[in-house]
């Protein structure tokens, strides 16, 4: 169990960071439209579909790397109080019957609706450029897979928190600068201290 649960939140890290790249390729197309649109007097017809796509494709991509790392909202005022066996029975419950029929949903209406808009080579009404969308729409059926595989590492957390009353956590991989620095200062202080 635990070893599918490191195996998960490897998948979803290596396509979090991955897709993580795209903000950069936001950035310098977004720059360049800036640019050309007024210094050049000459805009582009591609950059506000292509963006949309990026962050549609980087917000979705991420989503199982957030999901391991117990990113997404929750109102946990009460929940939080409990103790970790009881969270993981409240966790198990809500995956059962919102989390996976949700999921599996998206895999198949996305399923659905990337084969249809391969099959007729679909492209954006937005702009003139007609920029294609429909491997934007693969990346919904590509999101929803990590996302249940994600999912069944949850449910294999919740049943340990259940029997052992404890939450194994995902390994820490990004740090905060500030937690970075301190940390350097501490280990700096310790060194000088002995």
């Amino acid at each position: 169990m635990i070893s599918f649960i490191r195996f998960a939140d490897t998948l979803s890290a290596w396509f979090g960071k991955a897709f993580a790249w795209l903000i950069l390729l936001m950035s310098i197309g977004t720059g360049y439209e800036v640019f050309v649109r007024y210094v050049m007097n000459n805009p582009t017809a591609w950059a506000l579909d292509v963006s949309f796509i990026m962050y549609g494709t980087l917000f979705m991509m991420g989503g199982a790397y957030t999901l391991s790392r117990g990113g997404h909202v929750r109102g946990d005022f009460l929940y939080r109080l409990l103790k970790p066996r009881t969270q993981g029975m409240i966790d198990l419950v809500l995956y059962v019957i919102f989390f996976f029929p949700g999921v599996t949903a998206m895999i198949f209406a996305g399923w659905k609706y990337a084969a249809r808009s391969w099959q007729y080579g679909e492209v954006s009404v937005n702009s003139p450029a007609g920029v294609p969308i429909y491997q934007f729409k693969t990346v919904i059926v590509a999101a929803g897979i990590l996302l249940f595989i994600q999912g069944m590492a949850q449910v294999c957390r919740c049943i340990i928190a259940i029997r052992s009353n404890y939450w194994l956590e995902a390994e820490e991989d990004v740090f905060e600068t500030e937690d970075l620095m301190m940390r350097e200062a501490n280990q700096a202080e310790k060194d000088h201290i002995t």
